[in-house]
């Protein structure tokens, strides 16, 4: 397979190596492409920018809705209905361009939208999903606590029946979105039976604030938020009906850790893509460096481990198409891409040598993102010991 070598380090290459194009309808390779351009043109030259700041690239958020792709597989009430092969397509483009923005995304389609695709009512359905298709409504999903990460099961944040409403109380953390939202899932424990309920929170209520995390060195244009409720009174109708305990949190999380796989595939091609660029224009001792024994030796590794990579997420895709899905099947494509991307990502820096640290040359920037989707959705450590006890039977956790 050889490559164009002129064009600049942020346009895709060809690395389908294994011809999975071949199973791509019309329609999906349509809307990949249109993904592909947008990320090409406006998402990647964007990024180094607004990364570099801590600032959400308002800009190229707003053109997500025209590529027709907000909702990713919710049918009806103007979400597109994507199939899960184009849904992860998606999913691995934006991250090629910004990691980022693919959170963004994968937030406002995959978390908030599907909990209420999943959880909500009809009237909520049809209140709220139109809007957030459309971006008028930005939502978010507000689990994660500073004392429950891995062990979210066990949160604090209580849910109070008081008549007509409910009074939430408590803290969350590490909640995309969640300082911009207008709306945000809030998982709560009743205090009554002890559940665990889900809310679509109004975030102008009184005792709702939210703060943006700073400081952080991954996921720097996307905002997550430390969230306060103190007191904050919901109204019954606001209430997920069918979130009635934390295995319908679960069934949440489960169809979007695949998405996790997808994005990490998408980090990957952005490395080995600009590794593989860079090699071709960059000339040391007379000669580029693509002509070296040891660098093409990395190249070629680097693309073992990404076909690797593409062909666990076309699996999932296959088995998320055929209602197959396992969530340790997702939990393990998850664990492995995550992984393996770290390492294609950590090579690709190598070969840029000292211009492999310039935003500029982008590779960093995913270098750094990657990180964030290694812990999000489940660890690494918990996904293996999810998969450790469905193949043994034992549980080396709670």
């Amino acid at each position: 397979m050889t490559v164009d070598s002129e064009g600049p380090l942020t346009e895709a290459l060809g690395t389908d190596f294994f011809s999975v194009r071949r199973r791509f309808t019309e329609a999906q390779w349509d809307t990949f492409m249109a993904v592909r351009r947008y990320v090409d043109r406006v998402v990647s030259p964007a990024a180094p920018a607004a990364w570099d700041a801590a600032e959400m690239p308002w800009e190229v958020i707003r053109g997500l809705p025209d590529l027709g792709i907000v909702g990713d597989d919710i049918t009806g009430y103007g979400c597109p209905g994507n199939d899960p092969l184009t849904c992860g397509l998606v999913a691995m483009e934006l991250a090629r361009g910004d990691g980022s923005l693919a959170t963004f995304h994968a937030v406002q389609s995959g978390l908030a939208m599907k909990s209420i695709a999943m959880l909500g009512s009809e009237e909520q359905k049809q209140e709220f999903l139109p809007a957030m298709a459309r971006l008028d409504l930005v939502g978010a999903f507000g689990l994660t606590e500073p004392e429950h990460g891995s062990d979210s099961v066990s949160l604090e944040s209580s849910a109070r029946r008081d008549g007509d409403d409910w009074v939430l109380d408590g803290r969350k953390r590490w909640i995309g979105n969640g300082s911009i939202a207008g709306r945000t899932v809030i998982w709560a424990r009743d205090t009554e039976t002890n559940t665990v309920l889900g809310f679509l929170v109004d975030t102008s209520s009184p005792g709702y604030e939210a703060e943006v995390i700073p400081r952080k060195g991954s996921m720097r244009s996307v905002w997550q938020a430390d969230i306060r409720l103190d007191g904050v009174r919901v109204p019954e109708r606001d209430r997920l009906p069918g979130a009635e305990s934390f295995k319908d949190t679960g069934r949440v999380l489960a169809t979007t850790r695949g998405t996790c796989a997808w994005m990490a595939l998408g980090h990957a091609t952005a490395g080995y893509d600009a590794a593989l660029r860079y090699a071709l224009e960059r000339q040391q001792f007379g000669k580029p460096l693509a002509g070296m024994q040891i660098v093409q030796e990395r190249l070629v590794q680097m693309l073992a481990e990404l076909t690797g990579m593409q062909l666990y997420c076309m699996q999932i895709a296959q088995l998320a198409e055929d209602d197959d899905l396992a969530p340790t099947i997702a939990g393990l494509a998850k664990m492995n891409n995550t992984r393996k991307a770290r390492w294609v990502l950590s090579h690709a820096r190598d070969l840029l040598g000292g211009n492999g640290i310039l935003l500029d040359n982008h590779v960093v920037r995913h270098m750094a993102d990657i990180e964030s989707i290694h812990t999000f959705e489940g660890t690494e450590t918990i996904q293996t010991l999810i998969v450790g006890r469905e193949i043994t039977g034992l549980s080396a956790f709670t």
